[in-house]
């Protein structure tokens, strides 16, 4: 994987290698492998593509439901809405592409919890369009870059987001304008995307853009830590730094200061 330098998921990166078939694990979504390809993906933190189909407003509820109903024991509930009309192949693959993308940001987001691999599940979904390993971890990296150029503090991201007065003639555009009148000042940016039937990183990306506009409240940042305490004399032992346990807690430690 030449475009990204340090694999986001190494293991992601084996299994693409491997022609793997199963579901990818970790903590914060599933990513789905036929043959080392990536064919759906999906987080907490983003919306499905039934949300993104109905609560957009391209697909009736009951649409899905029956798609799901009927095609979801084999597999091929994306087949069963286009072979029904429901939907044409490009808009379907057009919508499947941007929920597997989504979804797939959060699935990858740093983690200190274990990455597993379940070899042989599928996901009910069906195969739509499969995407390479490195295309996804390319435009994952592509999305983080992205977020810290617009504005560089995460913590905007998982706080509720509270409309801030725009100074005078100060305007954003229609899709900005939306987000901010169902801003109430309780949902986050995930439950903004959900309601408004939005991808998550596009809604992210809007929230960061009016953070830097000062259009919504920003989070304070974290008190600075306390000096380390100097070292106990001489009856407490001092551990070497190659100790395997010392070395644990580093990365313990490290891998908590990434979630702050």
């Amino acid at each position: 994987m030449s475009a990204v330098a340090t694999p986001v998921s190494p293991m992601l990166v084996r299994l693409a290698a491997e022609k793997a078939t199963g579901a990818l694990l970790r903590d914060h979504g599933t990513l789905y492998l036929v043959d080392g390809r990536v064919v759906h993906a999906e987080s907490p933190a983003a919306p499905g593509v039934d949300v993104l189909l109905t609560t957009g407003g391209r697909l009736p509820r009951e649409n899905w439901d029956e798609a799901v109903d009927r095609a979801g024991a084999h597999r091929a509930v994306g087949r069963f809405l286009v072979d029904s009309g429901r939907l044409q192949d490009g808009e379907l693959e057009i919508c499947h592409l941007g929920a597997v993308f989504d979804a797939a940001f959060f699935a990858l987001s740093p983690t200190s919890g274990p990455t597993r691999f379940r070899y042989g599940v599928g996901h009910w979904f069906g195969t739509v369009r499969p995407v390479s390993a490195e295309a996804v971890e390319r435009e994952t990296v592509r999305r983080r870059e992205l977020l810290d150029a617009v504005w560089p503090y995460p913590a905007v991201d998982t706080a509720p987001v509270v409309p801030r007065p725009a100074a005078p003639g100060q305007t954003v555009g229609a899709r900005q304008r939306a987000l901010l009148a169902t801003a109430d000042g309780e949902r986050t940016p995930a439950e903004l995307a959900r309601l408004l039937g939005r991808p998550a990183f596009h809604t992210l990306l809007d929230v960061r853009r009016l953070a830097a506009a000062g259009l919504v409240e920003t989070p304070l940042s974290p008190e600075p830590e306390p000096e380390a305490v100097p070292p106990a004399p001489a009856l407490v032992p001092v551990l070497p730094v190659s100790d395997p346990d010392i070395a644990l807690l580093r990365r313990l430690r490290d891998a908590l200061e990434a979630h702050l």
